[in-house]
């Protein structure tokens, strides 16, 4: 018996379906500009909020939108800082609640120590 295999194009490359009658939505193109100068081009949909600040596709800085070719106020940008572990901890727990599982920790702790020096006395 053949074997039965599939035969001509590959699947997921191509569509068969065609574009006769369908009707594109209106999009506007937006430059964006960070402050190293980089340059990206983006496409939005005629009736979308443009954001003023965008990513920059090349060094993930923030860039500004340019409008209308007019040159860009880049000193409105300030650098971002990456936010320490322990900032980020204080934006979901107060000191209070901190001091309070430090305790509980190591309340678990010095239980662990105690019973461990409880079974190595018994050998």
């Amino acid at each position: 018996m053949a074997q039965q295999t599939m035969r001509g194009m590959r699947l997921g490359a191509q569509s068969l379906e065609n574009e006769r009658g369908v009707v594109l939505e209106g999009r506007s193109a937006h430059s964006y500009q960070c402050a190293d100068g980089h340059v990206s081009e983006l496409i939005f949909a005629a009736d979308a909020d443009v954001p003023a600040l965008w990513e920059c596709k090349t060094c993930s800085k923030d860039a500004v939108l340019v409008e209308e070719g007019k040159s860009v106020d880049l000193g409105l940008l300030t650098e971002k800082t990456p936010r320490s572990h322990w900032e980020m901890l204080l934006e979901r727990r107060s000191l209070d609640e901190l001091e309070e599982i430090l305790q509980e920790r190591l309340e678990v702790l010095h239980a662990k120590r105690a019973a461990g020096a409880a079974s190595s006395e018994e050998r």
